[in-house]
């Protein structure tokens, strides 16, 4: 085996097992009991992998991770409309962490902050866009809430996780 099928078999196997790990990620936290009373209100903990993604291997990687776990956890565990709703969401939320830091200018806690109240204005977006009625635009109001905390608590552990993991796995 030639020195590129060697790297094209790794960059494979790496996005598998991040893959792998964000459907892990996906089931352990539909497993969890809401903390809140309000609906729609999660952790996000796939997202980790979505951000060490981001800032390890590179914004097209991370897209091509994130758009591969929306799908196959929408497969797995959810269905049309969950598909729809993690799509919204999560592509929103990518593409601002994207420009965020291309700015150079946030830190990785403040990207996935901006991620995580990204992903529930996606999802409000489209919420509205099916139901036809804006009626349900105060509901963004307490999900800005969720989306920083989730985000905050989300950037502290992979900002904790990226420091432990070598670069090599990424390379």
């Amino acid at each position: 085996m030639n020195k590129k099928s060697r790297v094209n078999v790794k960059k494979i196997s790496v996005y598998g097992m991040i893959t792998a790990a964000a459907i892990v990620l996906s089931w352990l936290e539909a497993q969890i009991p809401p903390f809140f009373p309000i609906p729609g209100m999660k952790i996000g903990l796939t997202n980790i992998i979505v951000v060490i993604a981001l800032y390890k291997m590179g914004s097209g990687s991370a897209m091509a991770v994130n758009v591969l776990r929306i799908l196959l956890v929408s497969f797995l565990f959810g269905g049309p409309s969950a598909l729809i709703y993690s799509l919204s969401g999560g592509m929103l939320s990518l593409l601002v962490m994207i420009l965020l830091k291309k700015t150079g200018k946030f830190k990785m806690i403040s990207v996935s902050i901006a991620g995580g109240i990204f992903h529930n204005v996606g999802q409000i977006l489209i919420a509205m866009l099916m139901t036809d009625t804006t009626s349900i635009l105060w509901y963004l109001a307490v999900l800005w809430f969720a989306g920083a905390v989730s985000g905050t608590l989300i950037g502290i552990l992979g900002n904790t996780l990226l420091k432990h993991l070598p670069d090599s796995i990424f390379k």
